[in-house]
This record gives structure tokens, sequence and C-alpha cells, in this order.
């Protein structure tokens, strides 16, 4: 037995039938949206990756980015740039009373002296100070001059820090 259908009757049913194509592609649209949203959502996920050389600290060195020591000279090592760090702080604090302050290391014979140049002075949130600083002892002699600034934490951290060549005269 054939089915005849009427002329509106055909059109009812092609209409009906155009609809869901769109959907088809509509929701094919929404799950390559909702793949794409779960493939990208490792791109955020933080993996904590030691260091390749050992155990991985804080104060992993590589050779791209020097110690702050480094600055002053490539001689000194962690406790002897500790110890120049707590001289330096002394030193250019704006409440002292701009006096040297030494340093030494009796354990790598490495010794240094700190002394304000310049008044303290406010620089973008930081307070920055130059000094003059003489490095010696185990390391190679060395008379530097430059600039210190302390953060809102209270940490000095070096500038710029160059050769001194003293005064002109």
């Amino acid at each position: 037995m054939t089915v005849s259908h009427t002329l509106p009757e055909r059109r009812q049913t092609i209409l009906r039938n155009i609809g869901r194509p769109r959907r088809l592609v509509a929701g094919g649209a929404r799950l390559c949206a909702l793949a794409m949203i779960v493939a990208a959502g490792g791109c955020a996920t933080a993996i904590p990756l030691p260091s390749f050389m050992g155990i991985g600290t804080a104060n992993d060195v590589t050779g791209s980015i020097p110690p702050p020591s480094a600055a002053l000279s490539p001689f000194l090592d962690q406790e002897d740039w500790r110890r120049a760090k707590g001289a330096m702080g002394l030193a250019l604090d704006p409440q002292g009373n701009g006096a040297p302050v030494s340093w030494d290391n009796p354990r790598s014979r490495a010794r240094g002296a700190f002394t304000p140049v310049a008044d303290a002075k406010p620089v973008d949130d930081k307070i920055c100070r130059a000094f003059l600083a003489e490095i010696g002892g185990a390391a190679p002699a060395r008379s530097l001059q430059g600039t210190a600034c302390r953060d809102k934490a209270g940490e000095w951290v070096l500038g710029d820090v160059k050769p001194w060549v003293g005064r002109a005269g």
C-alpha cells in the first residue's frame, strides 16, 4: 500500500525536517566547544618541577641568572653574601649614622665594608642610597660604587654596581 501525501502534509514534513540539520550542527558545535574547553583546561595546570641537578631549592643558581653577590665579586659564596648583605643593610639604613660597616667570614677569609656616600632618597616606592664598597681577603681586592634600594618588605637589593674610579682631581 502506498501512502500518498497531500501537498500541505508534504510541505509540513519538509519544513519540520529543515530544522533538524541545524539542531544537529548546533549540537555538534556545542560538543566541539566542550571538547576544546576540556582539552585547554590542562594548559592551566601547574606542576612543580624540581631542579634537575639535585634537590630543588629557592637557592638554585643557573648560568643565565647570576647570584646577587656576583655584582660585588664572583668570588663570594652564599655565606659571604649573607654577611655582606647584613653589613650593607646596617650601613645604608636611613636612620643610621653614615659610618662604614665592615663584615668578614673567617671560614672563607673574605671580608669587606660598606660606606654610605649620600642621603637616602625615595625612588619608585623604595628607599635608595648610594655606597662605596671594599671587598678583599681571599677574594681579589675590589673597590666598588653603587646603589641599593630597600623595598617595602625591608630587603636591600643591589642596583647599579661598578668599579670605583675614585675622585678625579
